[in-house]
């Protein structure tokens, strides 16, 4: 599947949750188990990725209908280890859509919290750059029944800057709750027999338009 991110002329600060320019983005549904099954609607999210000369924006609406799993010291100076324990969007992005084996993983928390990651991929193995560093920008609100979340992130993250009409891979996630009826949700369900969300055979299509 594809999805358009749209190009902005002006960039704006991140923690603009309710800026106007979020209005022309394309609205991604999040409401799939990483197996395929519809989930509860109190577990959905929608996304929205806009792009400028600068950096990628994005944005997670999450419906939140059950209590939060979330600490209660987040430290918001630097990278959460093992935040994708607790309540957490993700955005997986391969910059080379011939090499979707190497991506980048960024996580953010209602809380706030973040990690970035880069992965390799090679064959049922991963190699993590825990001390990758983007330099990400995160922001988030908790509001009732609702979570937003935000990441901008500029290009040199990527070591690559796209082109209108080019298209890179990639895949968008929620994790929601605890225990037995802890929450995996997939744009692109991986479709794997445990919860995995590192299938780049799975990834969708980001195209970047004017």
């Amino acid at each position: 599947m594809q999805v358009k991110i749209r190009r902005v002329e002006k960039d704006f600060p991140i923690v603009e949750l309710d800026s106007v320019t979020w209005n022309s983005a394309e609205e991604i549904s999040i409401e799939k188990y990483w197996s395929g099954e519809i989930a509860p609607v109190g577990r959905h999210a929608n996304t929205k990725l806009l792009w400028s000369e600068t950096a990628l924006y994005i944005r997670f609406e999450a419906n939140q209908t059950e209590p939060l799993i979330i600490s209660d010291k987040p430290n918001l100076k630097i990278k959460t280890r093992e935040l994708w324990n607790r309540d957490v969007c993700e955005i997986f992005v391969a910059p080379d859509e011939n090499e979707p084996q190497k991506y980048f993983e960024l996580e953010i928390a209602p809380t706030g919290e973040w990690i970035d990651l880069r992965i390799h991929r090679v064959s049922d193995k991963r190699k993590t750059d825990f001390d990758y560093d983007s330099g990400m920008k995160a922001t988030a609100k908790i509001e009732k029944n609702k979570v937003f979340m935000a990441i901008k992130v500029e290009w040199k993250a990527f070591s690559k800057m796209p082109k209108a009409n080019d298209v890179w891979k990639g895949n968008l996630f929620r994790c929601v709750g605890s225990g037995e009826t802890r929450g995996y949700l997939a744009w692109q369900p991986t479709k794997t027999a445990e919860p995995n969300f590192h299938v780049p055979e799975r990834f969708g299509e980001f195209k970047f338009v004017s």
